[in-house]
């Protein structure tokens, strides 16, 4: 009997409102959402993933000594990893619940690791501008300063301003491969090396270049653990290892670095605590489904999927290159690409990346806006539209590449989205404070029109403006307040 034959009447019925809510989500196969999800193309990988993780449903991965499965697991896919990222014997590691908890980890790490070797004062994370957003995370919870090196307009940083940041509060220097919003490959070589001559920890974010970056093509710098002064890496498998959501892998360069991620403790009445990452109890299935993806795929099969992530995106560059009003943001090195105005054109001809994002979801494609930035000391980054280009994107490139055009010439010579109107209904006070409470947070957004029993807009762009125009502590409130109605009940 399968597990469908198990079902009575009651729990299909729950099954079928389930599928009722998930027919409102983005597709999360097919090419047509350009962000958050890797579809690989290949349905076997799916049912494999799928059957792995129900294998192990009831595990608890809390503690490998009672389910000896789990460590057997979890050396298998540190082991593929260690070799894919060209480590010896002495890189260790775990897997951990996604690329966040990779971040998270690494830095308490180098923060014990800092105070262990006689720092002093607040500790501090040096890092280009485009450092994910998971370790300004890291700063707040860890309580470390996040020393943060403007890019130039194209998302590259100058070695040497990094390593000029370097000093005796330094206790970790993160680098990309490559960095999220412009797919830029950090100067890895050069930190790394003055790194190690300051006796500091330099980590390379390889959470969305990991597992991809391997096979990509000799024409990629040296970024792993090939380089001497790379101490950390992590790397997402729930991204381009095609696993289901949520495991990732945080490997170090020797066995004492991997203890000071540990928490344990006996000091209490129970049993003894051992937990290599944030979670106690946690669930088997994420590891048990990267173990066997990496099993039938094998470095040969993931060697594929690149080649296919990689024609397909140097078609879409060429493609976005040639829309007249858009450009590509910078040299991307992987399955990322960064859209932005072409300012050198006249306004008329010119194409917002916002508005074309929204132009392209109404047509059935999901990209992923991103606002413009000001650095604290540095360019101004323009705002973009942001795609993450997967394997199945190849089979998909014609119509996505009407799409893209077609959406191109709806929108071409329209002004970019401007929350002037909307901010001007606002009081100064309320621009300027510090903080906001939950009630005037949700006045707030009703004055702005995101209020109501639909807080979400039908395009972004407008949300992407406010988020442009307004202080930052301002905008982080604004949101939370969006994403909590969201699941309010």
């Amino acid at each position: 009997m399968t597990a469908a034959d198990a079902l009575d009447d009651g729990s299909r019925a729950v099954l079928e409102h389930l599928g009722r809510l998930r027919s409102a989500d983005a597709p999360t196969h097919g090419g047509h959402v350009l962000s958050y999800v890797y579809d690989s193309g290949l349905a076997e990988l799916d049912a494999l993933a799928r059957e792995a993780g129900a294998a192990v449903q009831p595990i608890n991965a809390l503690d490998p000594t009672t389910f000896p499965s789990v460590a057997a697991l979890e050396r298998g896919v540190v082991g593929f990893a260690r070799d894919m990222l060209r480590g010896g014997d002495d890189v260790v590691g775990t897997v951990t619940t996604g690329g966040t908890e990779s971040c998270l980890l690494v830095v308490k790490t180098a923060r014990d690791l800092w105070r262990a070797a006689g720092g002093d004062g607040v500790p501090t994370i040096v890092a280009p501008a485009t450092v994910h957003a998971a370790f300004h995370k890291a700063a707040q919870y860890f309580g470390l300063d996040l020393d943060l090196v403007p890019v130039s307009a194209d998302g590259s940083v100058d070695a040497g301003a990094v390593v000029d940041r370097l000093d005796a509060r330094t206790a970790i220097v993160v680098v990309s491969a490559p960095c999220y919003p412009f797919a830029t490959l950090d100067p890895i070589e050069e930190i790394a090396s003055a790194a190690a001559v300051h006796g500091i920890a330099c980590h390379v974010d390889a959470c969305i270049g990991g597992w991809v970056l391997p096979w990509w093509g000799d024409d990629v710098p040296p970024w792993d653990f090939r380089v001497a002064g790379v101490t950390s890496i992590s790397a997402d498998a729930h991204k381009y290892g095609y696993a289901p959501k949520g495991a990732s892998v945080l490997l170090h360069r020797g066995p004492d670095r991997l203890a000071s991620q540990f928490f344990t403790t006996t000091d209490w009445p129970g049993y003894p605590v051992v937990n290599a990452t944030m979670l106690g109890s946690r669930s088997a299935a994420p590891l048990a489904a990267a173990w066997a993806i990496t099993q039938r795929l094998g470095a040969d099969g993931f060697a594929d999927l690149a080649a296919r992530c990689r024609r397909a995106s140097e078609t879409l560059v060429d493609t976005v290159r040639a829309i007249d009003g858009l450009r590509v943001v910078g040299s991307p090195t992987g399955p990322l690409v960064a859209v932005a105005t072409d300012d050198a054109v006249p306004a008329a001809r010119r194409v917002d990346p916002h508005h074309w994002a929204d132009e392209a979801r109404s047509l059935g494609w999901v990209l992923q806006p991103q606002p413009g930035h000001v650095q604290s000391d540095g360019p101004r980054l323009a705002a973009t539209t942001h795609l993450t280009v997967t394997p199945v994107t190849a089979d998909v490139l014609p119509e996505l590449i009407a799409a893209l055009v077609a959406a191109a010439d709806a929108v071409r010579g329209v002004p970019a989205a401007t929350a002037t109107d909307a901010l001007g209904t606002l009081s100064s006070d309320l621009l300027s404070a510090g903080s906001l409470d939950a009630a005037t947070a949700d006045a707030l957004l009703g004055a702005l029109g995101l209020g109501g029993a639909s807080p979400l807009p039908d395009g972004i762009a407008p949300v992407m403006a406010l988020i442009e125009a307004v202080p930052s502590s301002l905008a982080e409130r604004l949101l939370i307040a969006l994403l909590t109605r969201l699941s309010r009940p």
